[in-house]
């Protein structure tokens, strides 16, 4: 697990918090094939967070520790970057 849990709403948040949930502890974001990539070292719980800031959207954990938003659709998402090394 990487980093502490987000405050609850009525609490402030710490340099912890900031600097490692997301979005704020993205190291970098780039758009790879209209897939929205937030590197870092991110878990589930981002996911979540994700999810939420991007309804309907399909949010993906990739095995570098990224979080990639993808576009609705039926079939389930894979990462873009297993996509990208496939070419």
């Amino acid at each position: 697990m990487n980093g502490p849990d987000l405050p609850s709403p009525d609490e402030l948040f710490d340099i912890d918090a900031w600097q490692y949930r997301w979005p704020t502890g993205a190291e970098k974001v780039e758009l790879c094939r209209g897939v929205i990539v937030f590197t870092g070292q991110f878990d589930e719980r981002d996911t979540v967070i994700a999810q939420r800031t991007y309804p309907g959207r399909h949010v993906v954990l990739n095995e570098d520790g990224g979080v990639e938003i993808h576009p609705a659709g039926e079939n389930p998402p894979r990462s873009i970057l297993e996509a990208v090394l496939e070419g």
